[in-house]
């Protein structure tokens, strides 16, 4: 799948029957997703996470910018072509498996749907599959008869997980696919994920909060920030060697246990989606900020050294460790203004749409 400028933008009511603001959830997205890779997908909650997951798996049209998979240009097909494309291509792992479940519907017709949907096979086929889908995610064949409502939290996102499956799909995006589950059974659940995919030679984008488990579960990471793609980076390597100063911050805030580190502070304003700042979004909360980082949104650069890309206007040096990334936040900080040093003039940057996002949906 291949993503290109991507740009999707909503109209929100906010201030009054007829007054509308329009949300900028996702930016200039580019993104390629090879076949059999793992992709994680991090960034603080309202970044674009999932706007970015739904239009993987077109559920989102794009308010400008194209989406392919598998060459084609989804949202300039014939809406059956689409439908048929993505309902066999890719597959959604959603949060929460107790509103994604429909819970009037039993497991064996939850897994039978998609195959009626799409004619998949015969009656006695589409039964045959049904069994092969549980015991492919480790459920017994006794809950096929089963409600959601009987079933544990696990045994649900099983389901879920056996239901995207269901018509053998390259793509599997899963939307936090263990937030709302015990933590005695996510473990379980991302092993699960990761055999299916070593076994079915799945693609798969993983989109998380939990920022260490996306770390050891990817191939690529991506690092997202006010509807941006900031950063792309190896997985090994996104920790310690990442080069973009938000990409730092967010894995500085994890705890840990081995060499523990004060997180990175970021101070000054945290900019809105619905006006969002000019320039590089994260300069109101960055310490490298400048009068530069109001100008304009820098372009991708690559990193040599690590094969990955970030856009900055003053990346990370090659080699700098996150502790001594720490002791330049704090210097820099300015705790009487409580405002980074790009933020300077946040009011007037941010009346005005920057110039790289569409004007109307």
């Amino acid at each position: 799948m291949e993503l290109s400028d991507v740009h999707v933008v909503h109209k929100a009511r906010t201030g009054g029957l007829f007054a509308r603001d329009r949300v900028y959830a996702l930016t200039g997205a580019e993104l390629t997703i090879a076949p059999g890779e793992t992709v994680g997908v991090v960034g603080e909650s309202g970044c674009g996470k999932s706007t970015l997951a739904k239009v993987l798996v077109g559920v989102q049209k794009p308010t400008s910018g194209t989406v392919s998979l598998r060459g084609g240009d989804l949202w300039t097909m014939a809406p059956a072509e689409r439908r048929r494309l993505v309902g066999t291509g890719t597959g959604m792992i959603f949060q929460d498996p107790s509103t994604a479940l429909n819970r009037r519907l039993t497991v064996r017709r939850i897994l039978r749907d998609p195959l009626d949907v799409h004619r998949r096979g015969t009656p006695r086929e589409r039964e045959d599959r049904v069994s092969q889908l549980m015991s492919l995610v480790g459920l017994p064949r006794a809950l096929a008869d089963g409600l959601p409502g009987q079933l544990s939290g696990g045994q649900r996102q099983r389901v879920a997980i056996a239901r995207a499956l269901a018509l053998d799909p390259d793509l599997v995006v899963a939307d936090e696919p263990t937030s709302a589950l015990d933590v005695s059974v996510r473990a379980q659940i991302l092993n699960l994920l990761l055999d299916l995919k070593e076994r079915l030679g799945l693609a798969l984008v993983f989109v998380s909060h939990d920022i260490q488990t996306v770390r050891r579960m990817s191939d690529r990471v991506i690092t997202m920030y006010l509807g941006r793609i900031v950063e792309e980076s190896p997985a090994d390597e996104v920790t310690d060697r990442s080069r973009h100063p938000y990409t730092r911050a967010l894995f500085s805030a994890t705890p840990g246990l081995l060499d523990p580190i004060d997180p990175i502070p970021l101070v000054g304003p945290v900019p809105s989606a619905t006006r969002p700042p000019s320039g590089c979004p994260f300069r109101t909360r960055c310490w490298k900020a400048d009068a530069v980082c109001a100008e304009a949104m820098p372009d991708f650069a690559g990193a040599s050294t690590t094969g990955g890309r970030f856009r900055c206007h003053h990346p990370v040096e090659d080699g700098v460790s996150t502790r001594d990334l720490v002791a330049q936040a704090v210097s820099a900080a300015v705790p009487e203004t409580a405002t980074a040093p790009g933020a300077t003039a946040m009011a007037d940057a941010s009346a005005d749409v920057p110039a790289d996002i569409p004007k109307e949906p």
